[in-house]
């Protein structure tokens, strides 16, 4: 056993990741899968959800937690290892800005109308779905006479993480076509709705409770936070179009130098934490936003996506992707009533999408195969399910709104969505017709 401490320890945990997911990602490639899903697979296999909880032996694992591992990861007041939080941060955000260096400005135009209601369905189905599986089920808590914990479930289910379905799309080869960049909007733009909804619930819940912070009190109110949500895009905006000339002026000057790499980076960050810390905007849409910034110069943003997608596909994203298996997937605690309701609301939260997105995409003229690939491309969920699920059990009513045992329910359906949406859209997409690439793709593996 080696307790993992410090940065020399963690290397070595980032060596077997890298390792594994490599691995993984190749053998389910030659299985004609997403590398994706073979980097989830990895981070469970190694993790403790299987061999730790019923076996008592884990390659990686987590202190306090009863079992034995080879590598035991330190871990913060939160229950998560910082190293692995971090590097899955940076991970799922180079994604994010990956696809917003490969969207067009004027096919986000182009579809602008369909996204934002595809988003809107993507948001109301699932909602509903979620509130109404949830009043028949009163013997854990929820039911008639606990509507708003009710409200608490469809709020969950709203969540959608695309940065799964993203990277699938740069595997395909098709996140900057319409379909792929029609996807990616409506999920930026559906994870934005999400956030105002959260804040509402969560305004009228508290009944007037104050946080210490006057700012932060004001931010946590639902009309704080639809004032923060208009003041962040129109700072960004404002400021994006200054990023913007400022790279072009760069890329005029030293094209193809590695300086204009470093310095999308620091937009790529900065925009982050201005979105999570000050305005309280998830920081991947803030990631996304940068990348669309810089794809206003088509000739620098093609370079800066081939220097960024090295570090992103070589170790930040496989270890974003191992860590939702390994941290955020357990098998451990579970009772008939609860994986009963978790089984129901994960396919409620699954349907919901497909089928309120599905049906908007065929409204607006979609193949019946390219609706089928809209509504699985935004059924996906990740980090921000669990970030919504633990804002709301970490809310001012703390346990008694929604116990931790409904993690389980947001972990299954990471796991079932994980799971589904690569292989599913892979399989719907063999018989979409080819589009036209606005950017050229580049393998991950070369």
């Amino acid at each position: 056993m080696f307790y993992v401490d410090d940065g020399l320890g963690f290397v070595a945990v980032l060596a077997i990741i890298i390792f594994f997911t490599k691995t993984f990602g190749l053998i389910f490639r030659k299985l004609g899968l997403p590398q994706v899903l073979g980097f989830i697979i990895a981070g469970v296999l190694i993790g403790p959800a299987i061999f730790g909880d019923f076996c008592g032996v884990s390659l990686i694992g987590f202190e306090g937690n009863g079992y034995r591992a080879l590598f035991n990861l330190a871990v913060n007041e939160k229950g998560q290892n910082s190293g692995l939080e971090i590097f899955s941060k940076i991970g799922v955000l180079l994604l994010m800005f990956g696809a917003g260096l490969e969207t067009n400005l004027k096919d986000l135009k182009n579809t602008g109308l369909a996204s934002a209601l595809i988003a809107c369905a993507g948001v109301a189905v699932p909602m509903l779905l979620g509130f109404s599986v949830s009043l028949a089920f009163p013997n854990i808590g929820l039911g008639v006479n606990n509507l708003f914990k009710c409200v608490f479930i469809g709020t969950i289910l709203t969540a959608t993480s695309v940065a799964i379905t993203v990277s699938v799309l740069k595997e395909l080869g098709k996140v900057n076509t319409k379909l792929g960049t029609t996807i990616v909007s409506a999920a930026i733009i559906d994870d934005v709705i999400g956030i105002v909804l959260l804040s509402v619930v969560l305004g009228f819940a508290k009944g007037g409770a104050t946080a210490e912070n006057g700012f932060e009190a004001f931010k946590a109110t639902w009309y704080g936070t639809v004032i923060m949500i208009v003041a962040f895009f129109a700072v960004a905006i404002s400021l994006g179009w200054v990023v913007s000339k400022v790279f072009k002026w760069l890329d005029k000057r030293w094209p193809g130098k590695h300086r204009i790499s470093v310095y999308s980076l620091v937009v790529l960050f900065g925009y982050s934490w201005l979105a999570e810390k000050i305005f309280g905007v998830a920081d991947i849409t803030g990631a996304f936003l940068a990348g669309v910034v810089l794809s206003t110069d088509h000739r620098a943003s093609v370079y800066i996506d081939q220097q960024v997608e090295v570090d992103s596909y070589t170790l930040f994203a496989p270890v974003f992707f191992a860590n939702i298996g390994i941290s955020h997937i357990t098998f451990a605690g579970m009772n008939p009533s609860i994986l009963l309701f978790a089984l129901v609301a994960v396919i409620a939260g699954l349907v919901g999408k497909v089928v309120g997105c599905g049906a908007v995409f065929k409204s607006f003229k979609y193949s019946w195969r390219e609706s089928a690939v809209g509504g699985v491309g935004m059924m996906a969920r990740g980090e921000v399910a669990l970030i919504v699920t633990q804002k709301v059990t970490d809310s001012a009513l703390g346990v008694n709104a929604l116990g931790q045992g409904f993690m389980l329910m947001t972990v299954l359906l990471i796991l079932v969505s994980s799971v589904l949406t690569p292989v599913l859209l892979k399989a719907f997409y063999k018989g979409v017709k080819e589009e036209p690439k606005l950017l050229p793709e580049i393998d991950p593996d070369d």
